[in-house]
């Protein structure tokens, strides 16, 4: 039985458990013993359950403390504060004595709605028919619950509209995280918004890192992304090739085409004279006569802030693009987040290694979609009036 933090688990999970114990007649020292001190509660036939915490912890990031467990089966409460890999891991251990008995491993896990790897690995599938057979999904909502206090189901009916939907209708496509920059609805927002009409044209693109992430080009008319390409296991060369052929087929000028030159990046870069590099730790970009980027970390917060403001106003909006890359675009908006809100300080986002164990994968597309707006944070500089 695992949570993400132990002392949860026995504050929550745990205690929950003792009180169905007390229902079915099931005694402490009589059913069971309970060692507070290991962790461990061990039956009359010699069934010994582990209560195991799932904390991804940056000193223990392969999770080698679960070492060589094995388990028979597992349950973890609250699946969606803990990262997928630890899921992976915690499955890669459950073996023990199953040939004995005939068994197939199992592992039972349950969260409320929540926007990051359990939403796209089980509830969009579920959704759209597409869950493995291996896998079950089932929505459980508060009013199916008959032991559940009235008063709790109307304390939920009180709540803010994106908890009200999470909570009580079991609303998967909500999220109350206040350290979000984008909105549910504003993201929605963006697939049917017309920005206004540009003559400038532009290109951005970001350069896959490693073989799962992939290469994903934005093509611009102003604000309005008018198409969204993804590449999975390209080179470089392969990069630089689609950008020329782009760049002549629209008379996009080589100045106006953005690239994320951190990792691999830096070749495209290289190789396709005249872009801009997009480098995410560099410095924010200072507007003559605003102070604003004196509160950013980076260039990426700043960049992503502006995206934000841009498109909560209205002002952006995507035309061509796959289904499948269209809600990844919606999963990956949703978990760019403020990191360490609640501390003074510049202000930063979550790092993307954070944001790849949410999701699964990397926020290929949604940082494409950022990179284009440092031709707008560099506009007014580059209007600013230049006398002889």
């Amino acid at each position: 039985m695992a949570r993400n933090v132990l002392k949860r688990l026995k504050e929550t999970t745990l205690a929950t458990f003792f009180e169905i114990c007390a229902m079915w007649n099931i005694k402490s020292d009589q059913h069971f013993k309970y060692n507070s001190i290991d962790g461990s509660i061990k039956w009359l036939n010699g069934s010994l359950l582990l209560l195991k915490e799932l904390y991804a912890n940056p000193s223990d990031p392969e999770f080698d403390a679960l070492g060589s467990l094995e388990i028979t089966g597992a349950f973890v409460d609250e699946a969606n504060q803990v990262t997928s890999k630890g899921i992976n891991i915690l499955k890669s251990r459950i073996r023990y004595r199953l040939d004995d008995f005939g068994l197939i491993p199992k592992l039972l896990m349950t969260c409320n709605p929540a926007k990051n790897w359990v939403y796209s690995d089980f509830y969009k599938l579920w959704r759209d028919g597409k869950l493995p057979k291996y896998r079950n999904f089932i929505i459980s909502l508060a009013k199916d619950n008959p032991f559940l206090s009235p008063h709790y189901v109307e304390n939920l009916k009180k709540l803010d509209k994106n908890s009200r939907e999470r909570l009580l209708n079991g609303n998967w496509d909500y999220d109350d995280d206040p350290t979000r920059l984008f909105d549910y609805e504003d993201i929605l927002d963006l697939f049917t918004t017309k920005a206004e009409p540009n003559a400038e044209k532009y290109i951005s693109c970001d350069v896959a890192r490693f073989g799962d992430d992939k290469t994903v080009i934005c093509r611009w008319e102003g604000l309005q992304c008018k198409e969204v390409k993804s590449y999975p296991r390209t080179t470089t060369t392969e990069v630089i090739e689609i950008l020329k052929k782009l760049c002549e087929q629209y008379q996009i000028k080589r100045h106006c085409v953005v690239v994320d030159e951190d990792g691999v990046g830096g070749g495209v870069v290289d190789g396709f004279s005249g872009c801009k590099g997009f480098v995410n730790n560099s410095r924010p970009i200072v507007t003559p006569g605003k102070k604003e980027a004196a509160n950013f970390a980076n260039l990426k917060t700043q960049a992503y802030y502006e995206l934000s403001r841009l498109l909560h106003e209205g002002k952006i909006g995507v035309e061509q693009i796959s289904i499948t890359d269209k809600e990844c675009l919606i999963e990956e908006l949703g978990q760019v987040k403020q990191k360490d809100a609640d501390k003074d300080g510049k202000i930063a986002l979550i790092g993307k290694d954070i944001m790849k164990e949410s999701l699964g994968r990397s926020p290929d597309i949604a940082d494409a979609l950022m990179m284009r707006m440092i031709f707008e944070l560099k506009k007014v500089t580059l209007l600013k009036p230049f006398f002889i």
